[in-house]
C-alpha cells in the first residue's frame, strides 16, 4: 500500500459552469421573446433571421444542449472524479471536450436563425454539426471510461450508473436518428422517410429528454443532494431498482407522441403502456431524493441549496406523474398538439433541469473559488422568483391547452363544429400566452439574479482545484491458471439470462404479429424476477450478490445497460423499419413531388412551418370535419423528413392543396392577417423576393432517387425544365389577378407545394399549378 496526493482538475467545471450560465441566460432571454411573439405577432421584427419559426428550434437546442448540457457536463466531472478518486485521465481531452462543444453551440446558433435545418425536433443541426457532436461525445466518452479504468475505488457509486447509462444510450440515439444522405455542406436528407421517420425521431426524441435531460441530472441529484444534506442516500437497494427499471423501460415509450397518428397501432400501444409504467421507476427515485432529507428538512429554512435540489426533485416528479398521464390515449386525445404538452415539458425543464442546476452551481462555485457565497438572500430572492413563475407557466399552458382541446373538438347538436373558424381558438388564450411570458421573464430575471450572485462569489475568492489522499492497493498476485472469480457468476447470472431470453423474443416476435402482446408479458415479467433478485439479501457471506459482482466490473456494468437499453430500440424500431409491409403500398397517394414542389417543401422547412403547423389528421369526428380525410401512413412514404409537428399553433395543413387559389396563398403568406383576421403569424415578404437555386432541381431529384423515391433519369433530365412550367403556370394564374411575381421566387415554389399537400394524382390540376380537378373538404379557418 502506499498513499498518493491527487489534484483535481477543476479547471474544467469552473468552465463548463460558466458557459451553462451563460448560454442558459442567452436561451431563456430567446425563450422570452418567442413567447412575446405568440402573444404580439409584431414582436417578429419582420425580418427573416427572428421569425418564431427559426428562433424557436434555437431555444429549445440552446437550453438543452447549451444550458443543461454544460451543467451536466460540470457536474460530471466533478463528481466523477471524487466518486472513483482520481484526476481525469486527459486534461487535453477535457480541453477538447469543453471547447469543442461550445463550437457545436455556437455553430447551432448561427445555423438555425439562417433557416438551416434538419426539421427533426431536438435533432434540429445538419449534418456537418452532426458528425462534430458525434466526434466530441466520442472524446467525452474515451475520457470518462479511461477515467474508470484508472480509479481507485472498486465499486461503483449510484451516480456513475447514471452517467454511464447516459453516454453509451445519447451515442446510440444520436447515430441513429441522423443517418442522412448529404445533398450539400449545409442540406442533407433523412434516410428514413414517413411513418419510419416520424418512430425513429420519436424514439430519440423522446429518449433524448430521458437520457440527456434525466439521467445525467439524476446522477448529479444522487451525488449533490446527498453532500448538501450531509446525509447518506436514503436506500441504495431502491437506487438499484430505479436505475435498471428506468434505462430499461424508457426506451421504449417514444411512440406515446404519436398517438392517433398513421403509425402502427401495435407500436402505439407499446409506447402508451410503457410510458405508464414508467410512473413506478421515476417515483422511485423521486422518493429517493425527498426521503435523503429525513431527519434534515429543518435546513430548508436557511440553506438556499437545498431549497433548489429539493424543489428540482419534486417537480420531476410532478413531470414524470403528468408525462405517462398524458401517454393514455384518451388523454392525448385532448392534449396533444396543444399547449399542454408545452407547459409539461417547461415544467420539467424550468423546474427539474433549472432548479438542480441552481442548486448545483450555488453549491459548487463558493467551494470551486475557496470562498462563501455572496448572498443568500440573494439566491433566495431567486428561489421565489423562479417558482412563482414557473408556476404562472405551468398554470396558464394548462389553461390554454384544455380550452384549445376542447374548442377544437366541440361541435353543435347536428354534428357541425361549433368553433370552425381555427383563429377563435387564438383569440381565446392570447391572456394565457400573455401570462406565459410573464411567468418566464420572472425566471429569467430569477437566473440573471443568480448569474450575478455567483459572479461576486467568484471575484471574492480565488479558483481552487480540490485535492485529495488517497491509498493505493497493490493488486494481489494471481496464480498461474487461476480463474478470474465473478465471471461466471456475471455471465450466467439469472438477471442477464432474462434479459437475453427477452431480446431474442422480442427480435422474433417483432414480425409475430398475433403473440406481440407476449413481448410486454415477457418484459414485465423480466422486471419483475429482476426486481426480487437485487432486492433480496445478500448471499451466503464471501459470496457477493449479482449486482455486487457486476457493480464492480464497469465493462459487463456497461455493456449490459447497452443492452437493456437496445432491446425497447430493437423490438420497436425493426418491425417498421426493416419490414415493407409496416407502410401499406396503395399507390395511389403514392405520386412524388415535382421538382418545384420538392423545392418548395425544403423551403418550408427552411422557415420553420413545421413548428406551428401539423400534417396528420387523426380519426377524430372534429378532425375530419376541419381538415379532410384522415391522413394514411401511405401518403408520406416519400417524405424525406416527415413533416407530421408537434404543436398546432396554427391549424393541420396535410390536405390543404386545392383548398385555396393561388391568390389566397400569396396574400396568406404576405400579410396573414389580410386572409385570416386575429392571425399571430409574421409575414414572409422576402419569399417574393428571393429567387429560387433552380439549378438544384436534378441534383436532388438524383439524390432523391438514391433514397428510394421512384423518379427516372427522364425525371431527373427533365427536372430543370418541368419546374419552369409548373412555376409560370402559377405566375401566369397570380398575373391574372393582377399580381406579378417572377416564375423563379421562392414564394412560387412554396405555393406549389402547398397546393400540392393531401393531393393523390386523381386530384391533378388539369395544367401544372392551375386550378385543381378536385378538392377537398374541410376548412383552413387561419393560421399561425
Amino acid at each position: 500500500m502506499q498513499q498518493q496526493r491527487i489534484i483535481y482538475d477543476d479547471t474544467t467545471v469552473r468552465r463548463f459552469i460558466m458557459a451553462s450560465v451563460v448560454f442558459g441566460i442567452v436561451g431563456m432571454a430567446v425563450g422570452a421573446l418567442v413567447a412575446s411573439q405568440l402573444a404580439w405577432w409584431q414582436a417578429n421584427l419582420g425580418i427573416p433571421y427572428t421569425t418564431y419559426s427559426r428562433l424557436r428550434p434555437l431555444h429549445t437546442n440552446a437550453v438543452i444542449f447549451a444550458f443543461v448540457g454544460n451543467m451536466m457536463f460540470a457536474g460530471i466531472y466533478y463528481s466523477t472524479q471524487r466518486l472513483l478518486k482520481t484526476r481525469m485521465a486527459s486534461d487535453v481531452l477535457s480541453q477538447i471536450h469543453f471547447w469543442g462543444w461550445q463550437l457545436i453551440i455556437v455553430a447551432a446558433a448561427v445555423t438555425l436563425p439562417l433557416g438551416i435545418t434538419t426539421s427533426k425536433e431536438y435533432a434540429e443541426l445538419e449534418w456537418p454539426i452532426d458528425l462534430a457532436i458525434t466526434v466530441i461525445w466520442v472524446v467525452f466518452a474515451i475520457n470518462f471510461f479511461w477515467t474508470l479504468k484508472k480509479r481507485n475505488e472498486k465499486n461503483l457509486y449510484v451516480a456513475i450508473w447514471f452517467y454511464i447509462a447516459t453516454i453509451v444510450t445519447v451515442a446510440v440515439l444520436h447515430i441513429v436518428n441522423s443517418l442522412a444522405l448529404p445533398f450539400s455542406p449545409l442540406k442533407s436528407y433523412s434516410v428514413y422517410a414517413g411513418v419510419q421517420d416520424a418512430l425513429v425521431q420519436w424514439w430519440y426524441g423522446h429518449n433524448a429528454v430521458a437520457f440527456f435531460l434525466t439521467t445525467p441530472i439524476l446522477g448529479i441529484m444522487y451525488y449533490f443532494l446527498p453532500k448538501a444534506a450531509e446525509r447518506p442516500v436514503y436506500s441504495y437497494r431502491l437506487s438499484i431498482i430505479h436505475f435498471w427499471a428506468l434505462v430499461f423501460i424508457y426506451i421504449w415509450a417514444g411512440p406515446h407522441h404519436l398517438l392517433y397518428t398513421a403509425l402502427p397501432d401495435w407500436a402505439q400501444s407499446l409506447g402508451m403502456i410503457f410510458s405508464v409504467m414508467l410512473w413506478a421507476p421515476s417515483w422511485g427515485g423521486m422518493l429517493n431524493g425527498l426521503l435523503t432529507l429525513k431527519g434534515a428538512w429543518h435546513k430548508l429554512r436557511e440553506d438556499p441549496v437545498l431549497k433548489f435540489l429539493i424543489a428540482g426533485v419534486t417537480f420531476y416528479g410532478m413531470a414524470t406523474f403528468e408525462g405517462p398521464l398524458l401517454s393514455i390515449k384518451s388523454v392525448s386525445a385532448l392534449g396533444h398538439y396543444t399547449d399542454w404538452i408545452v407547459g409539461h415539458v417547461h415544467s420539467g425543464a424550468l423546474g427539474w433541469n433549472g432548479f438542480m442546476a441552481a442548486g448545483m452551481f450555488y453549491w459548487l462555485v463558493p467551494r470551486l473559488y475557496g470562498t462563501k457565497l455572496h448572498s443568500s438572500k440573494a439566491a433566495d430572492v431567486h428561489f421565489w422568483l423562479g417558482t412563482v413563475g414557473i408556476l404562472l407557466y405551468m398554470v396558464s399552458m394548462w389553461i390554454s391547452g384544455v380550452t384549445q382541446g376542447l374548442m377544437w373538438q366541440a361541435t353543435n347538436p347536428d354534428g357541425t363544429l361549433l368553433y370552425p373558424n381555427f383563429v377563435e381558438t387564438l383569440l381565446a388564450i392570447r391572456p394565457m400566452y400573455i401570462v406565459r411570458f410573464v411567468g418566464g421573464s420572472m425566471y429569467l430575471v430569477g437566473f440573471i439574479l443568480m448569474a450575478w450572485n455567483l459572479w461576486k462569489t467568484a471575484r471574492a475568492g480565488q479558483p481552487v482545484n480540490g485535492e485529495a489522499t488517497v491509498v493505493v492497493e497493490s493488486p494481489a498476485p494471481v496464480p498461474a491458471g487461476a480463474p478470474v472469480p465473478g465471471w461466471v457468476q456475471v455471465v450466467t447470472g439469472r438477471p442477464l439470462v432474462f434479459a437475453i431470453a427477452i431480446l431474442a423474443a422480442t427480435m422474433f416476435l417483432g414480425w409475430a404479429k398475433p403473440v406481440r402482446a407476449l413481448v410486454l408479458m415477457g418484459a414485465i415479467i423480466a422486471l419483475g424476477e429482476f426486481a426480487w433478485i437485487v432486492t433480496r439479501r445478500e448471499r451466503a457471506a464471501g459470496k457477493p450478490s449479482w449486482f455486487g459482482l457486476i457493480e464492480g466490473r464497469p465493462l459487463a456494468f456497461t455493456v449490459l445497460t447497452l443492452v437493456a437499453v437496445l432491446i425497447g430500440g430493437v423490438a420497436e424500431l425493426l418491425p417498421t423499419i426493416m419490414i415493407k409491409q409496416a407502410v401499406p403500398a396503395h399507390g395511389v397517394a403514392q405520386q412524388p413531388y415535382s421538382a418545384l414542389e420538392l423545392q418548395g417543401r425544403d423551403l418550408y422547412v427552411r422557415e420553420g412551418c413545421y413548428t406551428c403547423h401539423s400534417q396528420m389528421i387523426r380519426p377524430f369526428v372534429a378532425e375530419t370535419q376541419r381538415y379532410g380525410d384522415v391522413s394514411r401512413a401511405e401518403e408520406f412514404i416519400y417524405d424525406h423528413p416527415f413533416q407530421w409537428g408537434s404543436k398546432r399553433t396554427g391549424p393541420d395543413l396535410h390536405r390543404l392543396g386545392g383548398k385555396y387559389p393561388n391568390l389566397w396563398h400569396y396574400t396568406h403568406m404576405m400579410d396573414p392577417r389580410a386572409t385570416s383576421p386575429g392571425s399571430n403569424m409574421p409575414p414572409y415578404p422576402w419569399l417574393a423576393e428571393r429567387r429560387l437555386k433552380t439549378k438544384e432541381a436534378p441534383k436532388k431529384l438524383a439524390l432523391m432517387q438514391k433514397l428510394g423515391v421512384p423518379y427516372s433519369n427522364a425525371d431527373v433530365d427533365a427536372a430543370e425544365a418541368r419546374q419552369k412550367v409548373q412555376a409560370e403556370a402559377i405566375t401566369a394564374d397570380l398575373a391574372t389577378q393582377g399580381v406579378k411575381v417572377a416564375w423563379d421566387s421562392e414564394m412560387v415554389a412554396l405555393i406549389a407545394y402547398l397546393q400540392r399537400l393531401g393531393r393523390g394524382p386523381q386530384d391533378a390540376p388539369a395544367e401544372p399549378g392551375g386550378p385543381p380537378t378536385a378538392a377537398v373538404n374541410g376548412s383552413h379557418g387561419g393560421s399561425r
